[in-house]
């Protein structure tokens, strides 16, 4: 099966999301370093869409000025457009496998989608 983590090795649960995947046999990984490689906003959509949630579910607030800025009140589009610009407003770990797409918070959630 394939699957591709949007990591930030930073990030704990991202780790451990990450360490799950590693230790499930017939996983073929693809590891994108979101902060590196930003998101693409067809991608968050598809990925918010498939995760059966909105981009508002999907911001992240702490550690951030997103809602300085006003996003956590702001449009889809609009949040998604700010994601893309900076890709630490996007919540993180998202795996996505043949099997759908989860906003892994907790780690164990990405076991849905295995």
């Amino acid at each position: 099966m394939n699957a591709t983590i949007w990591h930030n090795p930073a990030c704990g649960t991202s780790r451990k999301t990450l360490a799950i995947l590693q230790e499930t046999p017939n996983i073929d990984l693809t590891v994108v370093e979101y902060l590196k490689h930003p998101y693409a906003a067809d991608k968050l959509r598809q990925l918010f869409t498939d995760a059966g949630l909105t981009a508002r579910d999907a911001l992240r607030l702490r550690g951030t000025d997103a809602e300085d800025r006003g996003l956590k009140d702001a449009s889809e589009d609009a949040i998604i457009a700010a994601m893309v610009a900076n890709p630490a407003y996007v919540e993180r770990p998202f795996v996505e496998t043949a099997k759908g797409a989860r906003l892994c918070r907790p780690q164990d959630v990405v076991r849905e989608i295995l």
